[in-house]
């Protein structure tokens, strides 16, 4: 990168640090700090939500998925504007006019005190690890950039984020979202264009994407029903619309955001936006990382994403191994580029035998040259040890420091790092309320001042940032971060959606139920993760599994200790 553009991503460090803090309103407050007042707009909370979202893993881990498998993805949203819907007419309203801090706090008016803590502890301990993964995107960006140390980049990433989170609470958080999103939706829109412009003369997007296409990488939606299959549309519309309902409806991290809003009306208006922009959004960063495949048939990139490594296995005693497989790839790439141009010009006329033979002769050299490639990872996996190693994370980084052009470059750094601080920022405020009220002011301290609450969990705040810093170290060499970011969260999503679906749905069950439910919930679904016999079975069922086995576990505990002798008046007046 050049003077420009560091002085961008500077100057955006800067400004966004500095405006979310001046932001903030009566932060002193409790009320302030963790929600708000109530009085932030339906736009900045909906706008708050998407940028929590479009984080730096969307950006570097969904491009490079789309890279490598095309848009079949996308399928795992399919079931979320059900899922907004439905907490939008029941959800929202009832957490709102409960005037809670945090979801759980229910639950000890609802069950009891054991129910509230384990659902709390098991938010704080999911949540935490995702935003270290977070994290870890842009860090692993940054240090091919500056060729830094993990730890220095990490820390680059984390410690600005953990200042205006601790002083602006959940204000700060909001509005730097708002503004960061621009940054990100802006600076996508010029990485589109110079994917476009990059394209051979006269060759037109849609040709170039049809050319993709011939490699399965335009194919959005599976309708084959098998289990082991990660993204279908039944994976997505089931699967995918538990995982929605206890993200947005269990997580503190979004129903802070919500509950943050000025009414009920407004809270609503924000979860039905994000939630139906989400798919057209994460469509088109799908359809970037298409374009960055379609762009690389014709420009040259490397054998490998990951110069690090790269230099690694070149400097070990395989080093003659590795340039020996860079020479087959460099005659792979050619005949490929070859043949994909042959493609893009038999593409005029779909019916003539030349366009069959051309798109086969495609095929034929996309899978050689992919199969040089599989070697070239499988010899970096064995000289490096990193036996969870993938391509993908580096894909798109890659394209934005070889051909993004000058200034430019710089603001897509600065879009990645908004991307990663915009949804870090959310987590860590939701896991400083989520220990401060869950633990703090119920365990440790009940009768504790405002003031006294205030420092512990700006505390807390820190606390949680270099937990987050500290996973982002180890989630570098995790493989997919998009896939590893759902996939941890869905050993505890379903779980955690059982507890409340007990809680709001089945009178008779009680704190019993809820508590043991939870426990069998989350065991079940760690078995079915781990045990080899159902290991393979897609991480999305994992969050239908969870909610079922959780509810009927729980009430079948409930059934046997008793029943809800009666329900809380809180709990009725919600």
């Amino acid at each position: 990168m050049r003077w420009l553009d560091w002085s961008v991503v500077v100057v955006y460090l800067v400004w966004v640090v500095s405006s979310g803090i001046r932001a903030s309103r009566r932060t002193d407050e409790l009320d302030g700090y963790f929600r708000a007042n109530r009085s932030l707009p339906w736009w900045a909370v909906g706008l708050s939500v998407m940028a929590t979202q479009l984080s730096a893993i969307t950006l570097v881990g969904t491009t490079g998925k789309a890279y490598a498998d095309g848009m079949k993805f996308v399928q795992i949203y399919f079931g979320l504007p059900i899922a907004m819907v439905i907490l939008s007419i029941f959800v929202v309203p009832f957490f709102y006019r409960a005037n809670v801090y945090t979801a759980y706090e229910y639950l000890e008016r609802r069950f009891d005190l054991k129910t509230r803590t384990l659902a709390a502890f098991t938010f704080l301990i999911q949540r935490g690890l995702s935003c270290g993964i977070v994290i870890s995107a842009p860090s692993i960006i940054l240090s091919i950039v500056l060729g830094w140390s993990l730890p220095v980049t990490i820390a680059i990433i984390g410690l600005p984020t953990i200042a205006y989170t601790m002083v602006g609470g959940v204000q700060a958080v909001t509005w730097t979202d708002v503004k960061q999103m621009g940054i990100i939706l802006f600076a996508m829109g010029s990485a589109v264009c110079v994917l476009i412009f990059g394209l051979p003369h006269g060759m037109s997007t849609s040709t170039a994407l049809h050319v993709a296409g011939a490699v399965g990488r335009m194919q959005s939606i599976d309708t084959s029903f098998n289990l082991k299959t990660d993204y279908t549309l039944w994976s997505g519309m089931l699967g995918g619309l538990f995982l929605m309902l206890s993200y947005f409806g269990c997580d503190q991290s979004q129903v802070q955001r919500y509950l943050t809003a000025k009414s009920v009306d407004s809270a609503r208006h924000s979860l039905l936006v994000s939630g139906f922009a989400k798919i057209p959004l994460q469509a088109l960063v799908l359809l970037t990382g298409v374009l960055t495949f379609a762009f690389f048939l014709f420009n040259k990139n490397p054998m490998l994403f990951n110069p690090v490594y790269e230099r690694t296995v070149l400097a070990s005693p395989r080093g003659e191994e590795y340039k020996a497989l860079e020479g087959e790839y460099d005659q792979k790439f050619q005949t490929r580029q070859s043949a994909a141009l042959a493609l893009a010009d038999a593409q005029k006329n779909t019916a003539s035998p030349e366009y069959g033979a051309a798109r086969t002769a495609f095929q034929t050299a996309q899978a050689d040259v992919a199969s040089v490639r599989s070697r070239a990872v499988k010899l970096v996996r064995e000289v490096t040890g990193d036996s969870t190693y993938t391509d993908g994370n580096y894909v798109f980084p890659t394209f934005i420091l070889t051909y993004m052009p000058i200034g430019l470059m710089g603001l897509m750094i600065a879009a990645i790092l908004s991307a990663a601080m915009s949804a870090s920022s959310g987590e860590l405020n939701a896991l400083a309320t989520a220990t401060a009220i869950d633990f703090y002011r119920r365990h440790i301290n009940p009768t504790a001042p405002d003031s006294s609450s205030l420092f512990f969990s700006k505390a807390a705040t820190a606390f949680w940032g270099l937990f987050a810093c500290v996973a982002a170290y180890y989630a570098a060499n995790l493989g997919s971060l998009i896939d590893t970011v759902n996939k941890i969260g869905s050993l505890f999503y379903g779980s955690i959606l059982g507890v409340f679906i007990l809680a709001l749905l089945f009178k008779r069950s009680n704190g019993h139920g809820a508590f043991y439910g939870l426990l069998t919930g989350l065991a079940v679904v760690f078995l079915v993760s781990f045990h080899p016999q159902t290991k393979s079975i897609s991480y999305l069922w994992h969050n239908l599994i969870g909610a079922v086995v959780c509810v009927v576990a729980g009430l079948i505990i409930s059934a046997m200790t008793g029943g809800s002798k009666s329900l809380s008046s809180a709990a009725n007046r919600v």
